[in-house]
């Protein structure tokens, strides 16, 4: 569990659930009062494969990731302590040489697709919040995002998603939903569950005002 003065909350759920979109509208609200830590930052990198080589990996295994290095900044940021959190460049499907630095903040958000896989995360976690949407939903938004944002080719988007995102989902990503303490439907789009977290929210920052 988090200290008193720090409050980490976990969003997870599929790929193109609306969990990003859920974190978006909080930082926007909060402002620099949230620090966000992305699981999708933390894809181990493959300098010793070629492109056509890391085109062919898994993404959507835990393996994919290195969870240890999020785990220990997680930690860190937790203590009070800045972390240089990786950058992952999603056009060339490796990590980045760069780093962005990370200041701890009252509130900290862990977002990423299989965060509720692990248990030791899990145990960092205040509030842990799975955003569950349709399927159907969650490929148009996928098929948007990459072709649009990460210059994907329509084939390659939906031949990764039925090869490893969709069995991916139904082994580990949806089994994982157990773990949350709250289900949102439709994520950002709730504005119901979404006034609630901002009150939670809320709460919590007050209350450190008043310490």
């Amino acid at each position: 569990m988090s200290n008193n003065n720090i409050l980490v909350i976990g969003i997870a759920g599929g790929t193109g659930s609306g969990k990003s979109t859920l974190t978006k509208q909080l930082v926007n609200h909060f402002g620099d009062q949230i620090t966000v830590l992305k699981h999708d930052d933390y894809y181990k990198a493959h300098d010793e494969m070629t492109y056509e080589e890391r085109t062919h990996l898994n993404y959507d295994h835990p393996n994919a990731f290195d969870t240890d290095l999020m785990l220990q900044h997680l930690r860190q940021l937790k203590k009070g302590e800045p972390i240089n959190c990786p950058i992952y460049d999603y056009t060339v499907h490796n990590r980045s040489r760069n780093f962005q630095v990370i200041y701890p903040t009252n509130v900290i958000i862990v977002e990423g697709i299989l965060i509720f896989e692990n248990k030791e995360l899990c145990k960092e976690m205040d509030i842990k919040i799975f955003v569950d949407t349709d399927a159907d939903i969650r490929i148009i938004r996928r098929i948007q995002r990459d072709v649009i944002e990460r210059a994907r080719s329509l084939e390659s988007v939906i031949s990764q998603y039925m090869n490893t995102v969709k069995p991916m989902h139904e082994e580990f990503v949806e089994p994982s939903k157990k773990n949350a303490d709250i289900i949102v439907l439709e994520g950002g789009m709730n504005l119901v569950a979404m006034d609630m977290i901002k009150n939670r929210i809320r709460q919590h920052l007050s209350a450190q005002t008043q310490v």
